[in-house]
């Protein structure tokens, strides 16, 4: 299993948000859930080689040193800390919040399995955490330091990603078959964590992952894969689905819903009006594209890493990153709604 496995888009996007989340309005933590979006090195306590603590990764953050965030990183924002981490020390803190997410992970449990930590069990982590601040909290200070806290879940990229990569001649029935076993699964998952607390849930969709460097390469002509872009589309309005009926059943419960799909397509299919230059090519790796080998020590890299709108085959730049985040936060409907992150951080 390569490091490749993991999804298109890079932990700075949901770092900034973090940040910015706390700072705007009544939000004392954010717990965090997902893939390598999110992971800021829970993966770095697995044996597995979905890992990013090596270089380039890390090369523009303090120090030049990669932490296990798959990006470049030089924002040095404040995050949720690794699970793992903290789960060792007896005293661990969880009321500051504590992110769960780790590379490779899906909605399905079979995503890169036993190469990461599932989505499943970082909420069974997660119950635990529940269970703790109940103890130091008190159920009731528990459940209102809970509702005031954002839930942040970036999930569904791998899932998809393996799927399109495994099944390229896919029927759109096929692809809907999928995405509705996604989808039964993600319910499942966010009604468990409604059940243990979350009331203020956002949500980033999966990106058009068939544009990625890697996916691209599998074609001649260097387009975009139909079924990875397809399917990201169905699957994101199809999560929204989800969160719209529960915020129908639950009215304590409010969410924001990033469509990073249509979000990410602008830049890719228009870059110069973006400020990029490279929207197809990963800017570190190696091989067709920057995209037949990870970013490892051993890659070459792009001179300027803010011309590209990837940064390795599957991950955005921090400059992309960046643009992604202006719009989650302050952005308006077809992009982020009912509301944005700012709004949902002020209630």
């Amino acid at each position: 299993m390569a490091v490749a496995s993991v999804v298109a888009c890079c932990s700075l996007v949901i770092m900034a948000l973090m940040a910015a989340a706390a700072t705007a309005g009544s939000v004392p933590a954010v717990y965090v859930f997902g893939d390598s979006l999110a992971d800021v090195g829970n993966n770095n306590h697995l044996l597995t080689l979905l890992k990013a603590d090596f270089s380039h990764n890390g090369m523009d953050y303090a120090g030049g040193k990669a932490t296990g965030r798959f990006s470049t990183d030089k924002l040095g924002l404040a995050t949720s800390p690794p699970y793992l981490a903290l789960s060792s020390s007896s005293n661990a803190n969880y009321v500051n919040g504590v992110s769960f997410a780790s590379g490779g992970a899906g909605v399905s449990n079979a995503t890169n399995k036993n190469q990461c930590i599932t989505l499943d069990k970082q909420i069974e982590y997660y119950s635990g955490v529940y269970s703790s601040l109940a103890r130091s909290l008190g159920q009731a200070k528990a459940a209102t330091h809970l509702a005031r806290s954002i839930f942040a879940i970036t999930i569904g990229s791998n899932d998809i990603i393996h799927y399109a990569k495994a099944n390229n001649a896919a029927t759109p029935s096929q692809q809907q078959q999928y995405v509705a076993a996604l989808i039964q699964s993600l319910s499942g998952q966010l009604q468990s964590l409604y059940n243990l607390g979350a009331r203020k849930v956002l949500f980033l969709g999966t990106g058009p992952v068939g544009c990625t460097p890697s996916l691209r390469e599998m074609s001649s002509a260097k387009v975009c894969n139909a079924v990875g872009n397809a399917m990201a589309v169905q699957y994101n309005k199809a999560a929204e689905g989800v969160l719209s009926g529960m915020a129908a059943k639950y009215t304590d419960l409010h969410y924001a819903l990033f469509d990073s799909s249509a979000a990410l397509l602008r830049y890719i299919n228009q870059p110069a009006e973006y400020g990029f230059v490279e929207a197809k090519a990963a800017c570190c790796g190696l091989g067709d594209m920057n995209a037949k080998i990870a970013c490892t020590p051993l890659s070459s890299y792009c001179a300027n890493r803010s011309d590209h709108v990837f940064w390795d085959f599957y991950h955005p730049t921090e400059a992309t990153a960046q643009k992604l985040t202006a719009t989650a936060f302050d952005g308006s409907a077809p992009f982020i709604f009912p509301i944005n992150v700012r709004q949902l951080s002020a209630i």
